[in-house]
C-alpha cells in the first residue's frame, strides 16, 4: 500500500470505531475501502474483523457506566453471541471464495436497508417499549435465539450487527435504550473476538491492515462514546449508505 492508502485506511477505521459505538455500521465504511486498494474480498473480510476488535473494546469502556447491573443479561447474551460468532466464522472459513463474493452483496443491501429504516424502527422499539408487558425482563428464548442467529452473520461478515442487536433487544426487554446500546456494544465484542481468535490462527490476514484499522477504531471508539450522539444522523446514514452501495458495486463489478 501507499502512504495515501494507508491513511486512507487508518481514517476508515476511526469512522467505523465511532460509527460502531454509536449504532453499529463501521464494517461498511472500512469494507470498501479494504477492496479499493486491492486486498481480495475475504482477506479484506478477515482482517478488517481483527482490526476493529480493539475499537470495540474501545467502544465498551466509552459506554461502562451504562453497562452498570446488566451482568446476568450480559452472560446470558453473551453466551448466544459467541456460540452464534464460531458458526459464522467458522461458515466463512469454509464456504469457498465464490460464495463470499456471492453471498456478501446480498448481506450488504440487507443491511443498508436496515441503516435506512433505523429510524422508523427505533420508533417502533419505543412505542413497543411502553407497553411493559410486551418487553419481558431478559427477552425470553425467541430473543437469545435471535442473538445466536446475528453471531452467525457476525462471525460470517458483520456489517450492520449493532442495528439489528439494538433493535432485537429494544423490541424484546424492557430497558432505556442507551442501555440497551451498552448491552450491543458488549454483544459486538464478543462476536468479533471470536472470530477474530478463529481468523488469527488459520486465516491469511494483512497485519499492516489490521493495525491501521486498530489504531483508527480505537480512537473513533471513544470519540463515539463520547460525542457520537450530537452527529446528525441523517448525515451518518447518507455516509454509510454510500460506501455501502460502492462496496456493493465493487464486488459485483469489480
Amino acid at each position: 500500500m501507499s502512504w495515501l492508502e494507508m491513511l486512507a485506511v487508518f481514517a476508515a477505521g476511526i469512522a467505523a470505531g465511532g460509527i460502531n459505538a454509536v449504532v453499529g455500521s463501521g464494517t461498511l465504511i472500512t469494507f470498501p475501502v479494504l477492496l479499493a486498494v486491492g486486498l481480495p474480498p475475504v482477506t479484506a473480510n478477515v482482517s478488517n474483523t481483527v482490526g476493529l476488535v480493539p475499537g470495540s473494546l474501545s467502544g465498551v469502556i466509552g459506554y461502562r457506566r451504562e453497562l452498570a447491573g446488566q451482568r446476568a443479561r450480559l452472560l446470558r447474551y453473551g453466551s448466544a453471541s459467541l456460540l452464534g460468532a464460531a458458526v459464522g466464522a467458522v461458515l466463512l472459513l469454509n464456504l469457498p471464495e465464490d460464495a463470499f463474493a456471492t453471498i456478501v452483496p446480498v448481506l450488504i443491501i440487507a443491511a443498508l436497508v436496515l441503516v435506512v429504516l433505523q429510524p422508523r424502527l427505533s420508533a417502533w422499539v419505543r412505542e413497543r417499549q411502553r407497553d411493559k408487558e410486551a418487553t419481558p425482563a431478559h427477552g425470553g428464548p425467541i430473543l437469545l435465539a435471535a442473538i445466536f442467529a446475528t453471531g452467525i452473520y457476525g462471525g460470517y461478515f458483520g456489517a450492520a450487527q449493532g442495528v439489528l442487536l439494538v433493535g432485537l433487544l429494544g423490541v424484546f426487554v424492557q430497558d432505556e435504550l442507551q442501555r440497551l446500546n451498552a448491552v450491543k456494544n458488549v454483544l459486538a465484542l464478543l462476536v468479533n473476538a471470536l472470530a477474530a481468535a478463529v481468523f488469527i490462527a488459520v486465516a491469511d490476514i494483512d497485519w499492516r491492515v489490521v493495525a491501521l484499522i486498530a489504531a483508527g477504531s480505537i480512537i473513533g471508539g471513544q470519540i463515539g462514546a463520547r460525542v457520537g450522539r450530537r452527529l446528525s444522523p441523517n448525515v451518518l446514514r447518507a455516509v454509510i449508505v454510500v460506501v455501502g452501495t460502492i462496496a456493493v458495486i465493487r464486488l459485483v463489478f469489480g
